[in-house]
């Protein structure tokens, strides 16, 4: 592969990669959101009804009934918790997002920290779950942490970017 293409590349899986974190972020405060605001047995009432036709059918389903069990003990301090971390969570994504779609040059270690810390996080919570979920998007996190790392000396790795700082 030339040098002009892999640098396309790897623009275009950054930028990709990037919205893929502001749609999580923004879906995160949402959730966040819905949790203050929302209780519990509503929540639960909501998870039932979404599930029941996919549990009539195969009442092993995974997917469904981690959600049922997860909504089922949300006791109010749980609750409050989780709506906490989902909006600094979502937060700290999306800011860091529109500074890196900006090239914001102080983003991208920033990011590369704060990106590596929610991994970090995750395998935390993996070692007590052991859930899939949380290795799946602890790779998908350190691939952004990866690109992040190759856009950022893409952009300010040689001398000559270096006037194009902000």
């Amino acid at each position: 592969m030339r040098p002009g293409n892999k640098n396309r590349t790897i623009h275009t899986l950054f930028d990709l990669s990037v919205l893929a974190k502001g749609l999580d972020g923004l879906l995160e405060i949402a959730g966040g959101l819905l949790l203050l605001f929302v209780h519990p047995d509503q929540i639960s009432g909501v998870a039932r009804a979404l599930t029941q036709h996919e549990l009539s059918e195969d009442p092993r389903d995974l997917v469904a009934n981690v959600l049922i069990h997860s909504v089922q003990h949300l006791s109010s301090n749980t609750k409050v918790f989780a709506a906490v971390f989902l909006l600094w969570h979502g937060l700290v994504k999306v800011g860091l997002v529109w500074a890196l779609l900006k090239k914001r040059r102080w983003a991208y270690p920033l990011a590369i920290v704060a990106f590596g810390m929610f991994v970090l996080y995750q395998l935390y919570r993996y070692s007590n779950t052991h859930s899939i979920w949380l290795l799946a998007l602890s790779l998908l996190d350190v691939a952004v942490v990866v690109l992040t790392w190759l856009e950022y000396r893409r952009l300010y790795g040689s001398r000559r970017h270096i006037s194009r700082a902000s």
